[in-house]
């Protein structure tokens, strides 16, 4: 959710979040006497300014190609890309995820986005619906979102969303419309479907992303979530359906700027529609 499209060290794109206001120890700090309600909507008052925005620079510096794959590095994504390296233009997308519970270690301000979408990894668009954990003055706080990018910012929608839940995404074009669509089957208030138009989206890439949200200052800090596991992940290109093994895919790495891992994925499972994404550092 929250970044700017991915900073990849070696890759196409980057997810760098606008975030206005959203470094850690902006807003009123939350004591021991503050009431509960105070403290959650100061928590949700730093969303605000959340958006989607990206780096021009498409070029992989940094990569790997191993059996037939692409391995790339990025300073806020993780996860997997199917690319349009064959050409491919997408429109659909889908994912499902247990929501992970965050630990916050300090009061520390940090933050970790779940999310499908189509664009942003090779192009100045991103079409994605998620959701987010944010670890607030010591507390985590849990919601669901949809954005595109540039049209608007991030649009909260739940905020009642708790680890455990089961949560499914989607993506689905059709034409110059887009349904953007996420049921949290365990608390269904944070569940939405939302329709949006786009003219000039590329299509060029479908996305299965664990990100450190960032702001004008850079990466924020990526809050410990333990494991994130994304199973039955589709995607669509043209009139072929697939998984994300069927189409030209990329590995992401997380690092940060001296290279080492913040988020490592795994290896596709063996149905190529799912992996695991493992928390190694916040910054």
């Amino acid at each position: 959710m929250p970044r700017r499209i991915p900073r990849l060290l070696a890759g196409p794109l980057i997810a760098c979040l606008l975030v206005m206001g959203l470094l850690a120890g902006f807003g009123p700090a939350a004591s021991a006497t503050t009431p509960p309600g105070s403290a959650r909507a100061a928590a949700l008052a730093q969303l605000r300014h959340l958006m989607v925005g990206q780096d021009p620079d498409h070029r992989v510096g940094h990569s790997v190609r191993v059996n037939g794959q692409n391995q790339v590095q990025s300073t806020n994504w993780s996860g997997y890309a199917d690319d349009n390296s064959a050409g491919n233009t997408y429109s659909t997308v889908t994912g499902n995820w247990t929501e992970p519970a965050v630990t916050c270690s300090s009061r520390k301000t940090q933050y970790a986005a779940f999310w499908v979408g189509i664009d942003g990894y090779s192009s100045n668009s991103v079409e994605q619906d998620g959701t987010l954990a944010e670890c607030y003055h010591g507390t985590a706080y849990y919601y669901s979102w949809w954005e595109m990018y540039p049209a608007n910012s991030v649009q909260t929608v739940g905020t009642s969303v708790r680890p455990g839940d089961s949560i499914s995404a989607s993506v689905v074009r059709t034409g110059t419309s887009y349904n953007l669509s996420l049921t949290d089957s365990t608390r269904p208030a944070d569940s939405f479907t939302t329709t949006q138009t786009c003219s000039n989206c590329a299509n060029s890439s479908a996305e299965w992303i664990a990100e450190a949200p960032s702001s004008s200052r850079g990466v924020l800090p990526l809050a410990n979530f333990g494991t994130w596991t994304e199973s039955g992940a589709t995607d669509k290109s043209g009139s072929t359906s697939g998984v994300i093994s069927t189409f030209p895919d990329d590995e992401i790495t997380m690092v940060d700027s001296s290279g080492l891992v913040k988020a490592q994925p795994g290896p596709l499972n063996g149905s190529g529609n799912g992996f695991t994404v493992t928390w190694e550092r916040t910054s």
